[in-house]
């Protein structure tokens, strides 16, 4: 067996334990393909410095979900070291995953507390993803609707509310169209960025709106948690309490208490029935591997 098809078994690898959220066992799969494309592209970098790339992008991931945020950020930043040459060359091909990559170097960005330079990296991964998504909006509407739901995170995170309330209106509306056609696929996302217009609503005053947006994110997350209680009680857990929250604020004081009683409920369930706290984040696809987009919380 070649040490190429030896790589990408150790990456469908990770893929796997990742998706089964082994995630120690994922992340020593992706950093032995790492090693092996590293050689394969010493020798012949036109070949296999798009393989290399990637890899980096998805050891990133794991190293993130480690809560290595440091290492993970040096890697990620040579993964789009690496596209920027190849999209340069060919941005046809390479804009997709640069775009990816861009996106994972925000989350990365903003885990050390780097703010404001994450907010340029997702400006410029969403500056991508709409030139990409003119020309092919059922490929590429998605991975736009993801970078759009980070925006209106970072823009929020600087107190930048008017503009964040618009970017998350329109990351809604695509998700909306998307789980429209696709609900088994894209309810999930919808239902996140829900949960971020909310809370957008609610910086900016709108109490009785933003009630009803997360009304309706808890109910697609009942839903989901139905189905995939391991994957969703967390995210379940998280739009209660900021219905909780909503409920308060506008004088609902028993109600919010039932709520905030059924979040601790959903937080303190067996590690048998919730233990996968996040979903998979690693994947292939024409918008380049990434993380999972931002949903904001409340401070408890």
């Amino acid at each position: 067996m070649s040490g190429y098809s030896y790589s990408q078994i150790l990456v469908n690898l990770c893929k796997r334990f990742v998706y089964m959220n082994r995630r120690e066992h994922a992340l020593q799969a992706i950093r032995d393909a790492v090693d092996l494309l590293r050689q394969l592209a010493a020798e012949r970098p036109d070949t296999f410095n798009p393989d290399l790339a990637e890899s980096l992008n998805n050891l990133s991931n794991c190293l993130s979900n480690l809560g290595h945020h440091e290492r993970a950020l040096e890697v990620i930043q040579e993964a789009v070291n690496l596209q920027r040459k190849l999209a340069a060359d060919r941005p046809d091909v390479f804009n997709p995953h640069l775009a990816g990559s861009l996106h994972n170097l925000s989350h990365c960005l903003s885990n050390l507390g780097h703010r404001e330079r994450a907010l340029e990296v997702i400006q410029e991964a969403v500056n991508l993803r709409r030139k990409l998504a003119a020309d092919r909006p059922d490929v590429c509407n998605p991975y736009l609707a993801g970078s759009l739901n980070d925006l209106s995170v970072c823009l929020s995170d600087l107190g930048h509310r008017e503009r964040a309330l618009e970017v998350i209106q329109e990351a809604v509306n695509l998700r909306r169209k998307l789980a429209a056609d696709r609900p088994d696929v894209f309810d999930s996302n919808l239902a996140e960025s829900l949960h971020n217009l909310s809370l957008r609503l609610s910086d900016l005053g709108h109490r009785e709106r933003a009630l009803e947006v997360i009304q309706e994110a808890v109910n697609l997350r009942r839903q989901l948690t139905a189905d995939r209680p391991d994957v969703f009680n967390p995210d379940l857990a998280g739009s209660l309490h900021n219905l909780s929250h909503c409920l308060s604020n506008l004088g609902h004081r028993e109600r919010a208490l039932e709520v905030i009683q059924e979040a601790i409920t959903e937080r303190t369930l067996p590690l048998s029935i919730r233990s996968r706290s996040s979903r998979p984040c690693i994947g292939g696809d024409s918008g380049g591997s990434e993380s999972t987009t931002k949903t904001h919380s409340r401070p408890s």
